[in-house]
């Protein structure tokens, strides 16, 4: 069991790594600019669909998932369907918290390289009115 939890944490990470890329890197932004025209403009519900699942990280990780569970053969709990029933969807689950804590942590960094920025502006034009003062 131990081994199984090791497992999950750790096939978790490709999962979210790879979701995370195609839904929000700039390597992928045409094929997601794409999807997100075909999801917004498509004809049918099911044509709309199928493209949106392109640009959702949560809906995105679901394929992912079904990908890595079949190639790995990993399962959870039970050596049959209900095994990787399991471990789809605690992948899935275990994935996603790791593509939040991303997504927060980026957030973060991109918060403080703001301040950053307004401190260093701040800071010039402080220097330059001295400077003319003196």
């Amino acid at each position: 069991m131990l081994q199984q939890l090791f497992e999950l944490f750790i096939l978790a990470l490709p999962i979210a790594c790879i979701a995370w890329t195609v839904t929000h890197e700039e390597v992928f932004r045409e094929p997601r600019e794409f999807c997100v025209k075909n999801a917004k403009q498509g004809r049918t519900i099911l044509y709309r669909k199928f493209f949106y699942l392109f640009t959702c990280e949560y809906c995105f990780s679901h394929y992912v998932t079904l990908a890595i569970v079949v190639v790995t053969d990993f399962h959870l709990l039970f050596e049959d369907w209900r095994g990787y029933l399991i471990a789809g969807f605690s992948l899935v689950w275990i994935a996603n918290i790791y593509m939040s804590l991303f997504a927060y942590i980026r957030q973060d960094i991109k918060k403080e390289k703001t301040e950053i920025t307004l401190l260093e502006k701040k800071s010039e034009v402080l220097s330059e009115t001295t400077d003319k003062k003196s």
